[in-house]
């Protein structure tokens, strides 16, 4: 079916609630739900809410432009895209924003490249906002820390740290 760089989109059914999903893997291994009704299960479902650019649904295309393919459960995408040229100098130009840590710059360049990008959050990198508190970025090879890890001393030949 495919052309040559064809993107397809699978019907996937319907969608599954995750903690259904979890309740039926967690039933199969043999094992139970610790709950209200039963507190002497095998594993605790904890709900800890959505974390900053976290999704509650998957969006699998950026526009609506698909075409049926002779399986009725697959359709190709007929998506925009950059030459490579176009895609190369964009890429250039969004890995040296990310490596001088200029998140606004690296947003704007994905705003102009991606035809149908919106995003529907403001800037959520913890690391950076840390980092960059007053809002200007700092030269991430002079902020960059190397953590090494050694065996403790003096710790016998079956340990280790």
């Amino acid at each position: 079916m495919a052309k040559g760089g064809d993107v397809f989109v699978l019907d996937m059914g319907k969608p599954v609630r995750i903690v259904d999903l979890a309740k039926k893997m967690i039933h199969l291994m043999g094992l139970s739900v610790e709950d209200e009704s039963n507190p002497d299960g095998d594993i605790v479902i904890a709900y800890t809410g959505l974390r900053p650019a976290e999704k509650l649904y998957e969006e699998l295309l950026i526009g609506n432009n698909v075409t049926e393919t002779r399986h009725p459960s697959i359709m190709r995408a007929e998506e925009d895209f950059l030459k490579w040229d176009e895609l190369k100098q964009l890429l250039d130009r969004l890995w040296n924003a990310c490596r001088r840590l200029e998140c606004e710059e690296a947003r704007e360049l994905l705003l102009t490249g991606v035809k149908g990008y919106t995003p529907t959050r403001e800037l959520a990198d913890l690391v950076w906002r840390q980092r960059n508190g007053n809002g200007t970025a700092a030269n991430a090879e002079s902020t960059a820390t190397v953590t090494t890890l050694k065996p403790k001393t003096g710790s016998s030949e079956g340990e280790r740290a």
